[in-house]
């Protein structure tokens, strides 16, 4: 993969002489959760070498390379899931090209169904920890140059020190952050309620179909990592449950919260830059 790291690095670096230090990864409904950068270049995914490409209309297919006020920052439109029938080690690859161009902060977001019932629909809540169901990973017979190993330690997956300056920056904007547990599946078919019950038994606080092999790779690489999730329904497991809500309406739930997300995201890289992170 190193040779085809190298093409993907090539092309980026001719279109842009910014060294991004943080990446941003922006799930469905939240391509504009992030404002308009500085200096910004927008790079069709369809033009780097490698990169793939999303089939899902929420996700515009888009990186983005520029500047939150003083800080560096590379934008992820989009993102494409194992539930369209990439690998996972397709999945991952933008951020291993982002690594190796220089980013050492992740942050991943999606939309998510919420298992827990005191959470409700629009919350932000700060990925804690994760469980993987969907029935691989991506370090699986894969073997990276830079990589510090195989069998990455994922007990502080999720760096406690950008939850504290997310949580910071979303009390100055007058919302308090939820945390907890996220739950990835393969997808593509919303849970049943037997399953939503199963997920909800093992700890599970918020359900979804991304995030989790990047948070991998990032622990893997020693990215630092921040989850968000804004909660765009809440999962059905009630024994005579209701008829549950569309994609459709999934990513516009998503959307109107984007403009919430962009206010404290502004303020989020805002201190990374003040600490130079």
């Amino acid at each position: 993969m190193k040779p085809q790291i190298e093409e993907s690095l090539k092309f980026i670096r001719s279109t842009t002489d910014l060294v991004p230090k943080g990446a941003v990864v922006l799930g469905t409904g939240l391509r504009d959760a992030i404002g308009e950068l500085d200096e910004a270049v927008t790079i069709p995914y369809s033009h780097i070498p490698h990169f793939p490409t999303p089939t899902v209309p929420s996700h515009p297919g888009e990186l983005v390379i520029g500047r939150m006020g003083n800080y560096p920052l590379a934008v992820m439109r989009g993102r494409v899931h194992f539930y369209e029938g990439y690998q996972m080690a397709e999945i991952t690859y933008p951020l291993r090209v982002l690594h190796t161009l220089g980013v050492r902060t992740l942050l991943v977001t999606n939309a998510a169904g919420a298992l827990n019932i005191n959470f409700k629909v629009g919350d932000i809540v700060i990925i804690s920890d994760h469980i993987n169901l969907m029935g691989a990973n991506p370090l699986r017979g894969f073997m990276h140059e830079d990589s510090r190993s195989r069998f990455p330690v994922m007990t502080q997956t999720y760096d406690p020190g950008l939850m504290d300056i997310f949580t910071a920056a979303c009390l100055k904007k007058k919302i308090l952050p939820r945390s907890g547990v996220y739950v990835a599946v393969a997808g593509p078919s919303l849970e049943t309620p037997a399953e939503l019950r199963f997920l909800h038994t093992i700890g599970g606080d918020l359900v979804g179909m991304s995030t989790v092999p990047e948070a991998i790779v990032a622990a893997q690489l020693g990215v630092r990592v921040l989850g968000i999730s804004v909660v765009s329904n809440i999962a059905l497991f009630l024994p005579q449950p209701t008829k549950g809500e569309t994609l459709e309406e999934i990513t516009s739930t998503a959307t109107q919260a984007a403009s919430s997300l962009a206010r404290i995201f502004k303020l989020f890289f805002k201190e990374l830059a003040n600490e130079g992170a």
